[in-house]
């Protein structure tokens, strides 16, 4: 699809400096920009770019002050920034703005389907499912029995949501999702053998969630697995059952949470952290990346790192004094060797 300058001007609230007709249909960065295309300008160390760019339209500040003549036109905003990602947001809509019914597909007929849905081909959808209206399930989706979507959530290729789970509004759920396996459940036996726990609970997701690819939430035991609404999760992540992670958390890539932890509000959680069960997080928690958490964290906004993880503070001087070991260990061997040269001799 094509845009004047003057269309995207419009929808950005921003003035046109350049020809308000120049057509661009896609989108590119700074330095790579050619002609039809669209960029944007918002951290200063690529301002010498702009001047090279063949990018037919730049989005820049208002406060923006040229050194050298440009060749593209400018749309000057507010904030350039936010400006391209309310753009992007915008062309990612039409992109997945796709509708109707692809076949082959089963859909049963105790199914609820919501209006203007988008059904891929090789979709199942089982006994008694709820899909709300404008939803979107790519192919190779799989909603199982008496699970719901709802309004305006997308389900990319692959994504398996077991049965009786429940997803919230305006929710993205990406390619290999898993929501609703069962959780990691055995009992020990007299013989040392294991006997399987039933996992009979679901997972409830809240409104305006989004899951990256391959990431796997279990089913309860009892209850309910629950994340709550705003939560951002990365790839490769796996959420145990009985978990409940609080309103806008945001998890990075593979990070493990075992089973029945809460974590609270507003927490950010590095990559690679790994969680024990059990525990308690408070809300505004932050965890660095490859931290173990051992212990339940009762302290609002606490900042960790490390494993078994501890203060950030006290964390960096101990890193500081780990890296000086090898020194200190030479010294330490200097000093033996000085000792024993000061050592009398015995007589023999």
């Amino acid at each position: 699809m094509e845009f004047t300058a003057q269309q995207i001007a419009e929808l950005l609230e921003g003035t046109v400096e350049g020809d308000p007709q120049v057509k661009v249909s896609n989108l590119a960065k700074i330095e790579e920009g050619i002609p039809g295309t669209l960029t944007f300008l918002a951290n200063p160390k690529y301002e010498e770019f702009i001047y090279s760019t063949k990018a037919s339209l730049v989005i820049v500040n208002e406060s923006f002050v040229a050194e050298k003549p440009i060749n593209s036109t400018l749309v000057r905003v507010k904030d350039a920034y936010k400006s391209f990602a309310k753009l992007l947001e915008t062309y990612n809509q039409i992109l997945h703005n796709r509708t109707g019914i692809e076949s082959p597909n089963f859909i049963s007929t105790t199914a609820t389907l919501g209006e203007n849905i988008y059904v891929g081909a090789f979709v199942y959808i089982g006994e008694k499912a709820v899909i709300g209206n404008n939803v979107k399930l790519y192919p190779g989706v799989y909603v199982g029995d008496n699970a719901s979507i709802g309004d305006g959530t997308i389900l990319f290729p692959g994504v398996k949501v077991y049965a009786d789970c429940h997803i919230g509004k305006n929710c993205r759920i990406h390619a290999g999702v898993v929501v609703g396996a069962d959780g990691f459940g055995f009992a020990p036996q007299d013989d040392s053998n294991y006997i399987k726990v039933a996992q009979i609970g679901n997972v409830i997701i809240e409104d305006h969630v989004e899951i990256g690819s391959n990431t796997t939430l279990d089913r309860a035991t009892l209850g309910s697995t629950i994340i709550r609404k705003g939560v951002k999760l990365d790839n490769l992540i796996q959420v145990a059952h009985n978990v409940e992670i609080g309103e806008h958390t945001v998890i990075a890539a593979q990070t493990g949470i075992a089973g029945s932890t809460k974590i609270g509000k507003f927490c950010m959680i590095g990559g690679q952290v790994g969680i024990v069960g059990h525990l308690v997080i408070a809300d505004k928690v932050k965890i660095a990346a490859q931290s173990g958490i051992g212990t339940s964290i009762l302290n609002e906004g606490d900042i960790l790192q490390g494993s078994p993880a501890y203060f950030i503070g006290d964390y960096k001087k101990s890193y500081i004094g780990f890296r000086k070991l090898p020194e200190l260990q030479n010294r330490i061997e200097e000093l033996e060797k000085l000792v024993k040269e000061l050592q009398p001799q015995k007589n023999g």
